[in-house]
């Protein structure tokens, strides 16, 4: 059965579907923000794979290039299958619209049209004008949801924030005493360090180095990437001078100039009432981190939602009742239902014994950022 292509209404191959996602599974190896997460598959005239490659890191040959190359001889009168609009300009590297003129490829499949405003059109354009027949527009949404933050970015200025939180079935992610080890399940707890694994970077508040000395790294057995740069949202009060968290090179947003004691960096980022998060968005993005896990306690949360910057929230719930008041999951007073904030319910799924629950607010116009 022959399908439309959306971008012209074109009847195209029934396999196009199968060899998108064919080029989303091989992106999904690439860590390259800032830069995007591109897969390319080369296919001989009969629709066979001959090469595949991905985009390993800025300032490498994009993922176009490569599977060309790897192609060699059989990249003459082949189709090409990109998740992402090729580059058609200068930068660290030459244009890839350049590279699949000159090797003679026929046809060029794309998923995704690239929101970077260099780009945005401008190669499928040249494309066309060369000759080649481009077919875009295929799978857009799992190519987009393959690399959420780079889109994010490219079309708001700001990373994209998860907000991350573990609680009982009742709501509380500690009891009064502060423990909270362990509410959820290994199941869970592993779910969790797999959005670790694709973010650039992990934010928690003092309260959390104070308190739990964490590492903020992936542990995974079957992780061997880049490891999420530490983000420390601190208030007026000190630090600690010896924490693990130190030997990684953490940046450190305060509302004011800070003593650590040790050699870490501290911006000064500083709101009315503490650390204005929309001028960390904003330091965030000019350092290429583009997707970033917040995963400290209530009051962080509470920020980035009430700021308008939890563009996605993952909730864990244990298998456990409190049947009690320890610690929410937010905080602040909830005066009447109409300060309810209304949410899509993304996913839900089992983890072990657990729940996993991914949630997007909705927010008609939400503020840029607010203080922590």
């Amino acid at each position: 059965m022959s399908r439309r292509a959306p971008s012209d209404n074109r009847e195209v191959d029934p396999r196009v579907n199968g060899w998108m996602r064919q080029a989303v599974a091989v992106a999904a190896a690439s860590q390259p923000h800032p830069n995007p997460r591109v897969g390319a598959v080369v296919l001989n005239p009969g629709g066979d794979e001959v090469s595949a490659a991905f985009h390993e890191a800025p300032g490498t040959p994009h993922a176009e290039v490569l599977a060309l190359r790897a192609a060699g001889s059989a990249a003459p009168g082949s189709t090409v299958v990109t998740t992402l609009e090729p580059c058609s300009h200068h930068g660290r590297t030459p244009p890839c619209t350049d590279a699949l003129i000159d090797a003679g490829v026929t046809r060029v499949i794309i998923g995704a049209t690239d929101p970077d405003v260099r780009v945005a059109g401008s190669g499928i354009a040249k494309l066309r004008a060369a000759g080649i027949d481009v077919i875009a527009g295929i799978l857009e949404d799992e190519v987009i949801a393959a690399d959420p933050g780079y889109f994010h970015h490219r079309r708001t200025g700001r990373p994209r924030f998860r907000v991350k939180l573990a609680a009982t079935l009742d709501g509380q992610i500690a009891a009064s005493d502060g423990t909270s080890q362990w509410i959820t399940s290994a199941a869970a707890r592993d779910d969790a360090h797999q959005l670790r694994a694709v973010a650039d970077a992990v934010v928690v508040g003092a309260g959390t180095i104070r308190a739990d000395n964490p590492l903020l790294d992936v542990r995974v057995d079957s992780f061997s990437g880049r490891q999420p740069r530490p983000v420390v949202i601190a208030g007026d009060g000190p630090l600690p001078t010896e924490r693990r968290l130190y030997e990684r090179d953490p940046v450190i947003y305060a509302p004011r100039p800070l003593e650590t004691g040790v050699s870490t960096e501290v911006v000064v980022a500083a709101g009315p009432d503490g650390v204005d998060l929309a001028a960390v968005a904003k330091d965030l993005a000019d350092r290429g981190i583009l997707e970033v896990l917040v995963d400290g306690g209530p009051t962080l949360a509470t920020s980035f939602v009430k700021g308008g910057l939890a563009d996605e929230i993952t909730l864990y719930f244990g298998a456990k009742l409190a049947v009690g008041t320890g610690l929410p999951m937010l905080t602040g007073p909830f005066a009447t239902l109409a300060d309810a904030m209304g949410v899509e319910i993304l996913e839900v799924m089992k983890l072990g014994s657990d729940i996993r629950i991914d949630a997007r607010p909705l927010i008609d116009s939400p503020p840029q950022g607010g203080p922590a």
